[in-house]
Parts: structure tokens; C-alpha cells; sequence
């Protein structure tokens, strides 16, 4: 974990977004000692929003089902999808 100062951002801020980029970690900025602000590096935020999509998915499907909601064998999801090609024309 990387803290610096608020200010830190306007005197430094190469300094920080190279820190972001080459460490894929987000930078913590703090104001009068306090946490403020997270600053971080684009494809890190990108990956980190896609693994939270997909833990959400997760949790879903996992709710539903503890709720009763019936899956799927792989070969009924196989033979369905085969049926839905033969079907197409």
C-alpha cells in the first residue's frame, strides 16, 4: 500500500502516476494525516471493475440457486445450443 500526502499529487505528479503504473496498486492520498482520495492507474481500475462484475455475476447465480433456481448440465446447455443452430435456417 502507497500513502502520500494530498498535496503530494500537485508537486509529484509524474512521480505518482509512474508509482500507479509500474506497481498496478493504487496510491492512497491523505489530507491533514486523514485517507481522502485513492488515485490509480487506468488498466488496473479497468481490471479491477471487471473482477468486481464478475464477482457480482457469482454471487448471483450462486444466490439463485441457494434460492432454487435450477443450472444446467453441460450437455443440456450443449444439446440446447446445437438445437438452436439446427433450427436457425
Amino acid at each position: 500500500m502507497h500513502i502520500k500526502a494530498s498535496a503530494s499529487i500537485r508537486t509529484n505528479y509524474n512521480e505518482i502516476a509512474e508509482l500507479c503504473k509500474s506497481t498496478g496498486e493504487p496510491v492512497y492520498l491523505t489530507k491533514n494525516g486523514v485517507g481522502d482520495l485513492v488515485v490509480m492507474d487506468i488498466a488496473a481500475f479497468d481490471r479491477r471493475a471487471e473482477d468486481l462484475r464478475v464477482a457480482e455475476n457469482l454471487h448471483r447465480i450462486r444466490s439463485s440457486r441457494s434460492n432454487g433456481a435450477r443450472g444446467y448440465s453441460i450437455s443440456e446447455v450443449r444439446d440446447s445450443l446445437y438445437n438452436t443452430i439446427d433450427n436457425m435456417d
